[in-house]
């Protein structure tokens, strides 16, 4: 698409590791019409937006990377949030992204036009787009959520999200209040505790913490990855496998858990001498109920003596401080929200509009669905990237994220070979497939544990988010895309199609 161009035949959304897959795949299937909008001014999702101290990621670093473009400059077991985000841009640059990224273009309205069949697409830079094809890699966690605290606005002090990190606010010597003790508060306040004159973190639910096996990759081991690839390829195996086997507890067989807990169990009481601190830290529900943590250095944090774990909970905020519900007043210069993410909510309102003018929020009023975490009835020719029930408790996104593209890179084949216009799945394919998921969640440790967790929609409480199976089970579930699945509108006779593939068979998607 060029500079004045206002229309595209795929136009994918988000520069994560979503939007740049999806890019590779179609340019290596031969596809030249897309582009990938993105609303910052570079690439990285996730990986460019949080930058907070300690920012890494809990997945082995050969396991969070794709399958087709192995890193064997991993400087960690668990890269940091800086190797990452390079990563990604390497891998842009490899595959000749760069006339494809359209930096500071945030989508702010798609609508789906019947008449042309095609999406009309509203952006930040004020251009309008019409998309034959909307793929949209914007992720679930990227919205960060904010906390409704009374008297939020009338705080003085700095305050920020974990997520917009003021690294040019100096911490040293100052107060400072962290609210939320999630999967970035447990990584940023070992880094921040040392600076701090005092911190109080203010615990809603403690979370599962097991030890991290995290350590240096060396010299050595980087150059057999470099000259002997399949060293890496048997290292990612070993990860992978190792994950993998996770899910046996998780959504299969949950008592397994009780096992798991004991490990979790030895690490806190190894890490935290103080009996009152530690009973503190105990959580009341079976771990993987909510996210399980890996940290090595939180609770020695916690165990400092500038560091005050508060559990009661927050009434208000005022100028300077925080009050609790025991009428305690914690002084503070600094609040800092480690309260994560819109995770069931992934999107804005009047955002998304499909058929009828209705909005994807709507549509989702019960709760996020889709068909294979990809299509949504009513929204013809979009399609989801870490859609619903995509999200997973035991292995890497990216494998997910894989298959996903797989699965829609079929689809848009599939459309050209046959001369389609349109693809809307079936309402009653879409519900079959969603019940059947959320009967395999019933049985999972995410929805028995006994805890409420962001992986479960407060509204109806049905779990949204996670997929109850394995990667590989997901990837034989997508690997094919099944037209008899989807009402499909043919186009004109004298439509475009590009060459592709010859045909294959379909296949179903049963969860089974």
């Amino acid at each position: 698409m060029n500079a004045q161009s206002d229309s595209i035949d795929v136009a994918i959304i988000g520069s994560g590791f979503a939007g740049l897959c999806m890019a590779i795949k179609l340019k290596e299937a031969g596809f030249t019409d897309f582009f990938i909008a993105e609303q910052a001014d570079t690439l990285g999702g996730t990986w460019r937006d949080n930058h907070y101290p300690g920012c890494a990621c809990d997945v082995q670093s050969h396991v969070y990377s794709f399958s087709f473009a192995p890193n064997p400059d991993w400087t960690r077991q668990f890269a940091p949030q800086a190797e990452i985000r390079a990563y990604l841009e390497q891998c842009a640059t490899r595959f000749g992204l760069a006339p494809y990224l359209r930096f500071g273009m945030g989508l702010k309205r798609a609508v789906f036009d019947d008449q042309q069949k095609r999406w009309q697409l509203s952006f930040s830079d004020g251009r309008q787009v019409s998309a034959r094809v909307l793929v949209s890699g914007m992720g679930g966690l990227s919205r960060p959520a904010l906390p409704d605290i009374p008297g939020l606005d009338s705080f003085k002090g700095k305050r920020f999200h974990s997520q917009q990190w003021d690294h040019d606010y100096s911490l040293k010597g100052k107060r400072v209040a962290v609210i939320g003790t999630g999967a970035s508060a447990i990584q940023f306040v070992p880094q921040i505790a040392p600076q701090v004159a005092h911190l109080d973190l203010f615990q809603r639910t403690p979370p599962w913490i097991m030890p991290k096996p995290d350590r240096a990759v060396s010299p050595f081991e980087r150059w057999l990855f470099k000259h002997l690839p399949f060293t890496q390829r048997l290292v990612r195996g070993a990860f992978y496998w190792a994950l993998e086997g996770r899910v046996v507890g998780f959504a299969l067989h949950p008592r397994l858990m009780k096992m798991v807990q004991k490990i979790a169990l030895r690490h806190l009481h190894k890490q935290v001498a103080r009996p009152s601190l530690r009973k503190t830290l105990t959580p009341d529900y079976t771990i993987g109920c909510k996210r399980v943590l890996i940290s090595n250095d939180y609770y020695p944090a916690l165990s400092r003596s500038n560091v005050e774990v508060v559990t009661d909970n927050v009434l208000r905020i005022e100028a300077d401080g925080v009050i609790t519900a025991d009428g305690i007043k914690h002084p503070a210069d600094c609040l800092i929200f480690g309260t994560g993410f819109q995770a069931t909510d992934p999107l804005p309102r009047d955002c998304i509009i499909g058929r009828g003018g209705v909005d994807l929020m709507d549509a989702w009023q019960d709760g996020a669905h889709a068909y294979k975490g990809t299509n949504v009835p009513g929204y013809p020719n979009l399609f989801l990237i870490v859609g619903p029930n995509t999200g997973l408790g035991h292995n890497s996104m990216i494998l997910m994220i894989e298959a996903q593209v797989t699965y829609i890179l079929d689809a848009l084949q599939h459309m050209q070979r046959h001369r389609i216009a349109t693809v809307d799945v079936k309402p009653s394919v879409e519900s079959a497939y969603n019940q059947q998921l959320q009967d395999k969640l019933k049985r999972t440790i995410w929805n028995t544990g006994g805890c409420q967790s962001w992986y479960l929609d407060p509204r109806t409480g049905k779990n949204t988010t996670l997929w109850p199976g394995s990667t590989w089970r997901f990837k034989q579930v997508t690997r094919q895309f099944a037209l008899k699945d989807y009402v499909a509108d043919l186009q004109p006779v004298n439509a475009p199609s590009r060459p592709v593939p010859a045909p294959h068979s379909t296949a179903e998607g049963s969860l089974s």
